[in-house]
């Protein structure tokens, strides 16, 4: 990436994270332990990929930062409660979360499951009271994000994983990570396209679709041959369980090669935007070449 666009995600990051400490509850409020858990799991790391494609979708439609702040708040809260529960020892039970406990090694179960729930009613009230923005706008919103987390999406796909054995095929798998992972990052994308522009052009839908799948085989090739210290989680997790991934089904080589192809089905795809589409390019790179 270039120094620009590096500068620019930060900025990205700064920013939402600075918007998530204002709209979380206090840590100091009753109850302390499940609101200090909230901000444990949401707060102070991680890419914030899916908030960067927020406002990277909004600006590359015109759209002004401030109008994209609740939506950039609401995915990540989204994406904070689906990590509590998935690393929970009824779900993947992985003690490791950028690099550090996860929420039930710190707080407990009980209350990392209470934080959870309560992350993920308030990326709703976030969109609902979204300023600025029209009401059938939010109401949009709202439905966007309903549907990439709940049962044809995030849920479904990670329902799907439970089931998950040490041999599937490509489609298998396309379905089952295109719901858990994709499903979220390609919500993304709708949530800074409707902020911008009350509708979602067919372009930036699927190059968040394509986006989505490219960053999940770049994940199970980082679960091959991560580092823990550097990705920021257990590496080898899946082989451990016997789950079968893109890298297992396809082979390494191969798994490169249609993330590479993703990617270019990616790029393909922003070309209606012409220079506006130049940071979610840089984003589609970055998630095939990152090692975290």
């Amino acid at each position: 990436m270039s120094e620009e666009t590096l500068e620019t995600l930060k900025r990205y990051r700064v920013r939402v994270e600075n918007v998530l400490g204002r709209l979380l509850p206090p840590a100091q409020s009753t109850p302390t332990d499940l609101h200090e858990a909230m901000r444990y799991a949401t707060l102070g790391g991680g890419k914030r990929l899916r908030a960067c494609l927020v406002y990277a979708t909004g600006e590359a439609l015109r759209a002004p930062l401030e109008a994209l702040d609740h939506a950039a708040a609401a995915v990540e809260l989204i994406h904070a409660y689906s990590l509590i529960h998935d690393d929970l020892p009824c779900m993947d039970d992985d003690d490791i979360r950028r690099g550090r406990p996860s929420c039930h090694k710190a707080f407990g179960e009980a209350t990392a499951l209470l934080a959870g729930d309560a992350l993920q009613t308030q990326a709703f009230t976030v969109l609902a009271t979204a300023p600025g923005l029209a009401a059938a706008t939010r109401i949009a919103m709202v439905e966007a994000l309903a549907q990439a987390s709940g049962s044809l999406g995030m849920a479904g796909g990670q329902a799907l994983d439970l089931k998950a054995g040490p041999v599937a095929t490509v489609e298998t798998l396309i379905e089952r990570h295109g719901r858990k992972t994709g499903a979220l990052i390609q919500g993304a994308v709708r949530l800074g396209a409707l902020a911008a522009a009350s509708e979602v052009p067919a372009g930036l839908d699927h190059y968040g679709q394509a986006l989505g799948l490219a960053f999940q085989i770049a994940d199970d090739l980082l679960d091959v041959e991560g580092v823990a210290l550097v990705v920021g989680k257990t590496v080898g997790a899946d082989a451990a369980a016997g789950k079968a991934t893109f890298a297992s089904a396809l082979g390494i080589p191969e798994a490169r090669r249609r993330a590479r192809a993703l990617y270019d089905d990616a790029l393909a795809s922003l070309q209606f935007l012409g220079d506006n589409g130049g940071l979610l390019a840089s984003i589609a790179r970055y998630a095939i070449e990152r090692d975290h």
